[in-house]
């Protein structure tokens, strides 16, 4: 084999080799821009959203789903906690900005209404009476579908969900399999 031979196979080898690089450091980039900027993907670490999204199933949600619009009620929002936004929350919205809301032996009543707000796919009837609560501008109250067994606004220090604490709308479950469902 001559020398040129040799030359032109280590010129082709780092070619390929360069190629490879490049679509991997591609993939990567693209990986994380949309990790960052187009889905949240989320692990459900409690049952306060059954049996809507149960303990240990993974959701994608989409950052930009609120760019050009609101959160709407019963939308399910992913949001940093507003008491520790070190950690990630999936709730329902329920009350929005400028409403005022209260739960009267278990039904929920939207600015004082005398039907209660149609609810939706709860695990159980809800107990108690809380509030009245006012949400604030820019903000949201929020709770699971495990009514009896959520930590939401009910109970935060801080009660609402700012609206620059949303991180995404749910609007895929993928794990498990078998269980695959849009919202």
């Amino acid at each position: 084999m001559s020398r040129q031979d040799n030359e032109n196979k280590k010129s082709s080898f780092i070619k390929e080799l360069l190629l490879w690089i490049a679509a991997i450091a591609a993939g990567i980039l693209t990986a994380v821009f949309i990790s960052n900027f187009i889905i949240v993907n989320a692990e459900i670490p409690s049952g306060s959203m059954e049996n809507t999204i149960k303990p240990g199933d993974r959701i994608l949600g989409n950052r930009l789903a609120y760019l050009n619009s609101d959160p709407e009620r019963f939308d399910i929002i992913i949001f940093r906690y507003p008491d520790d936004e070190s950690q990630l929350f999936i709730k329902r919205v329920i009350g929005l900005p400028g409403e005022t809301v209260e739960i009267r032996d278990g039904s929920i009543y939207i600015n004082g209404s005398d039907e209660p707000l149609q609810d939706v796919n709860i695990k159980e009837p809800m107990e108690g009476s809380f509030g009245p609560y006012t949400v604030p501008e820019d903000c949201y109250f929020v709770m699971g579908d495990n009514r009896n067994n959520s930590k939401d606004s009910r109970y935060w220090e801080n009660t609402f969900v700012t609206k620059d604490e949303i991180l995404g709308k749910a609007f895929f479950k993928y794990w498990p399999l078998n269980e695959m469902k849009a919202f």
